[in-house]
């Protein structure tokens, strides 16, 4: 069942939370470089997790992690690593941590050479999820298949996030994503 089928038969307080995303996040493109460290931070903590539980953290991540600015995460210390895992609002995995701390050191290097994280991502456009992967495997910490596959699905550049008949798929299109570009 996808997500948009699985929404409607959630109860609440779930359903709000869910259908708040996928009504007004998910699929939709990001141009902010910020945002876009921000979903990936919430996708790779999410492994192993449901999304649920990342939906319900999204704020105290936001607050963890400095309002997701790249450079503020980029030049924590060992007293930020020790803060974040002891912040019992966010997922306290020390590798998930780390990687958050080096992705945003590796996408600092990636505005230098592209001029944006979002830059980066457009001059790889097009790829498949597996040359994806690869190149994220080769770019960032804590990146694997799931976790490649929904950041650029949430983001618009791999299409799939919502069904063809969904009311929020027609709002995407709208918007031109990148995957529709790819075409």
């Amino acid at each position: 069942m996808s997500y948009c089928m699985y929404i409607p038969e959630m109860k609440e307080p779930s359903r709000s939370l869910h259908a708040h995303y996928h009504d007004e996040q998910y699929g939709f493109p990001l141009h902010d470089d910020n945002e876009l460290f921000g979903r990936l931070l919430l996708e790779i903590n999410q492994a192993g997790l449901s999304w649920e539980t990342i939906l319900k953290k999204e704020k105290a991540f936001r607050n963890a992690y400095s309002n997701y600015n790249i450079e503020e995460v980029a030049a924590y210390t060992e007293d930020d690593r020790e803060r974040l895992l002891n912040d019992a609002g966010i997922i306290r995995n020390r590798l998930k941590i780390n990687a958050a701390i080096e992705n945003a050191k590796s996408i600092l290097m990636l505005q230098k050479e592209y001029g944006s994280f979002e830059k980066w991502l457009a001059y790889h456009h097009p790829k498949s999820k597996e040359e994806w992967v690869k190149l994220f495997k080769k770019t960032f910490k804590f990146t694997g298949g799931e976790i490649v596959g929904e950041f650029l699905m949430s983001i618009g550049y791999l299409p799939g996030a919502h069904d063809a008949d969904c009311p929020v798929y027609q709002k995407i299109l709208e918007e031109d994503p990148m995957w529709l570009q790819g075409k």
